[in-house]
């Protein structure tokens, strides 16, 4: 009886660590802004349905968006995103696969607030780059809450402005990630 019981613990302690060792979400928000300053409008997309997963053991982290998730304010803005930039037909989804370096410093077991630096490479348009950014952690409970903002060159993925508003749209993007993360069931 006693043998089954120290089985059953063991058993239950390795479910409950493998348990919290993957987290996911398929709900994450993702924001991009591209406004220059001469331009009159804000050239902003947001997406509430980036798929993203951590495993706290090493610290691997992977983001996958659907391009035609992003929404904006005004629909002609979201058909030129999709069709005349971003060829979202061509390039259906972006996917970012990295490492967070300082993962150690990370307690998951303890509630808490915890920079982080990630670094990994950003497949966007057909192009991959490395990408190095900050971030931050917030574990509370079970969920962890990740957040990041970082820029990237439009040029280096090989995203081209018809000269026609090139004033208006910027050379580089902001890029902010705001996704909450809940253990994989």
């Amino acid at each position: 009886m006693k043998k089954i019981r120290i089985i059953t613990t063991l058993f239950c302690l390795v479910s409950v660590s493998g348990y919290s060792q993957m987290s996911f979400t398929k709900t994450g928000k993702v924001e991009f802004d591209a406004t220059a300053a001469s331009s009159p409008e804000r050239i902003e997309g947001t997406t509430h349905a980036a798929t993203a997963v951590l495993d706290t053991r090493n610290g691997q982290l992977q983001f996958s968006i659907l391009i035609k998730s992003f929404a904006f304010e005004r629909a002609l803005m979201e058909e030129h995103f999709n069709e005349n930039y971003m060829e979202s037909d061509k390039y259906p989804k972006a996917e970012f696969r990295g490492n967070v370096l300082n993962m150690a410093a990370t307690d998951f077991a303890k509630d808490g607030t915890y920079q982080v630096k990630v670094k990994g490479k950003l497949t966007l348009h057909g192009e991959s780059r490395d990408i190095e950014t900050e971030g931050r952690l917030q574990v509370r409970g079970s969920s962890i809450q990740a957040t990041a903002s970082f820029q990237i060159t439009l040029a280096d993925y090989k995203i081209s402005i018809p000269g026609l508003v090139a004033d208006k749209v910027a050379k580089t993007a902001r890029i902010s990630i705001d996704c909450k993360l809940e253990p994989l069931k």
